[in-house]
């Protein structure tokens, strides 16, 4: 373990999915002890009352959410866990006291659609309770999680709500109760005995595995002390000032079986960094942004890979973009140069340190940008740009601002807010996003460059990228925003062909189309990287399978999702903080990891 200055544990027990550092919980079992538990669970847990579908959730953005406890010694597993998949607000309910406390708690829950009741044996011996579950049940999504032995069923009787019955009482039972709720886990079992005319041998609902599950190593046969070497790792990472900290995901069947944050947001050792934290995620949104939106789009018939530049963009057409395909585009062989603006281009009279009407682009605290900047420079010198490599691979964030216009173009919605409404919302994405100071603070936010020579401030919830800050934080290339596990539902869902949460996204074929080798130059897909065929340069690592495609990004992130092994990587940091440096890449930190997780499948149980 790693203290702060405080004193307060900086990780978690390593390999272990389910705890984030906020809270320092540990869990009491091992891996091996855990799944046997799990098990246990698994087989006594029913789903009742479920005729209307309810469980597992869907349709997340439409969902307000609060889980409500009593006198559950485990919810605070229980609701960690529900905050995996959505916003969910916890309420004591044991802290409403009075003859009319059930009716005061039901006057706090009245800004929230679906309530999730905790209850056991004890709590059910209130009537009021029963009378709360009935009268909220006729206006709001009830869904209650019942812990403890068959009888307390009987208690239930006069209840239509959902109700996930499990007679085991645990920190793995509330784990895989609430996971449950969002299809993190399938339920399968029927009740095997008679507890009331209710409920009877043989009833039950089954319901299926939709989102990712949160779990131990053991749980897809590997061994926890087999991931030891990522601590090793990170450390020599944080030791060696690559970064001053980091945050470490992996997913293999679709279970996360590996998250865990080390070190700090900078190197005063200050403020450790949490699961939760929010990083830049630079070119990944290449990937995580513009192409998944280009999918969609050739998904629906509106985007065609064939079709050219002048086909989507009018003023393309007068240019030397006009004949560009989209295909060139995506697999950066359209002769691009590799960028275009940068700060020293932009003239005193261009920029001001107050915002105004004149000047309403926000580059960071004290720089805002004129009206129309990109309209009336950065565009123009796109479209006037030479093609000097046309057919060759030539990496080029350009590429990705002319398939931001194309998309923008094609839906008539800024891609910011495409992405937000069609994918990370509805995905149960808590963080994702462009400009994160409208929604988060900063100190969720890792901060990166202390840029002194053009923003003269700490870069915190700003994008890094120049040519993205110029553009007010919303670029095709860079500007996107995420934590960890956010990035992992994205690509949890690219893994599955294009379903996640009970819902297609787009059709397996037009993944396959982006993510398999499509250059007969280079490594690429349609907008994605891959595996490198060439053996010397290991990349994305050793043992990564031909399969393999991702991203990494300038700030020191990178995910990488392997078909053949099932399995989506994470890796976020802020190696530019305070300046840009090398050593993450020198040290082949990112790769190195990676291939700790592949040793760790090859060793096994």
């Amino acid at each position: 373990m790693i203290k702060n200055k405080w004193g307060r544990t900086a990780l978690v027990l390593s390999g272990f999915a389910l705890f984030n550092t906020a809270c320092a919980q540990v869990p009491p079992l091992s891996g091996q002890n855990y799944v046997a538990e799990e098990r246990l669970v698994q087989n006594s847990t029913v789903l009742l009352n479920n005729a209307k579908y309810m469980v597992p959730l869907q349709k997340l953005e439409d969902l307000k959410i609060a889980s409500v406890h009593f006198t559950n010694q485990y919810a605070t597993t229980f609701d960690s866990l529900l905050n995996k998949y959505a916003k969910v607000q916890t309420f004591d309910g044991s802290a409403y006291s009075g003859g009319k406390s059930l009716s005061n708690l039901a006057n706090d829950l009245k800004w929230y659609n679906t309530i999730i009741l905790q209850v056991n044996d004890a709590d059910l011996n209130n009537p009021e309770l029963i009378s709360f579950i009935n009268t909220n049940q006729k206006v709001k999504n009830v869904i209650v999680a019942a812990f403890g032995n068959g009888t307390l069923l009987t208690k239930l009787n006069d209840v239509s709500v959902p109700v996930i019955w499990t007679e085991r009482v645990s920190i793995v039972s509330a784990s895989y109760a609430a996971q449950a709720i969002f299809g993190g886990v399938g339920i399968t079992q029927k009740l095997t005995k008679t507890y009331s005319p209710v409920y009877s041998t043989g009833m039950g609902f089954t319901s299926q595995q939709t989102r990712l599950q949160y779990s131990v190593p053991e749980d897809v046969g590997i061994k926890t002390e087999n991931l030891d070497g990522i601590d090793k790792i990170a450390r020599e990472a944080i030791s060696e000032h690559a970064t001053p900290g980091c945050v470490v995901l992996v997913a293999k069947d679709g279970k996360v079986i590996f998250n865990k944050a080390y070190g700090y947001h900078t190197y005063d050792n200050v403020m450790p960094d949490k699961l939760t934290d929010i990083f830049d995620l630079a070119s990944m949104t290449k990937i995580s942004a513009t192409t998944i939106e280009a999918m969609q789009l050739v998904d629906q018939g509106k985007l065609n890979v064939e079709g050219t530049l002048g086909d989507y963009i009018p003023l393309a057409v007068k240019s030397n973009k006009n004949d560009v395909k989209v295909r060139e585009v995506l697999l950066h062989q359209a002769g691009f140069i590799p960028d275009i603006q940068s700060f020293e281009k932009v003239k005193p009279s261009d920029h001001s340190t107050d915002s105004s009407a004149a000047y309403p682009t926000r580059v960071s605290d004290h720089y805002f940008l004129r009206k129309d900047y990109y309209k009336d420079v950065m565009f123009p010198e796109m479209l006037n740009s030479p093609l000097k490599t046309r057919g060759q691979y030539v990496y080029s964030d350009v590429s990705m601002l002319f398939m931001q216009e194309v998309v923008e173009n094609i839906t008539a919605i800024p891609e910011n807010v495409y992405v937000q409404q069609q994918f990370y919302t509805p995905l149960g994405m808590q963080t994702a996003g462009f400009l994160p100071l409208y929604r988060f603070s900063p100190t969720q936010i890792i901060p990166t460059e202390n840029d002194q020579e053009y923003r003269h401030s700490l870069l915190d919830g700003y994008v890094h990228d120049p040519t993205a800050a110029l553009k007010g934080g919303v670029a095709g290339h860079a500007g996107l925003f995420a934590s960890a596990n956010d990035v992992a539902i994205l690509y949890q869902m690219l893994l599955n062909k294009g379903t996640y949460g009970g819902v297609q996204y787009f059709k397996p074929e037009v993944v396959d189309l982006f993510t398999t080798k499509q250059s007969p130059v280079s490594r690429r897909g349609l907008g994605f990287d891959r595996w490198d065929p060439i053996a010397d340069r290991h990349y994305p690592s050793k043992l990564a399978s031909d399969q393999t495609f991702g991203h990494t990004g300038f700030t020191g992130t990178c995910v990488w999702v392997d078909p053949k092994y099932k399995l989506v990587y994470i890796f976020l940091s802020n190696r530019v903080n305070p300046n840009v440096g090398s050593k993450l890449g020198s040290l082949n930190i990112r790769p190195r990891i990676q291939d700790v997780v592949y040793e760790a499948i090859g060793k096994g149980m």
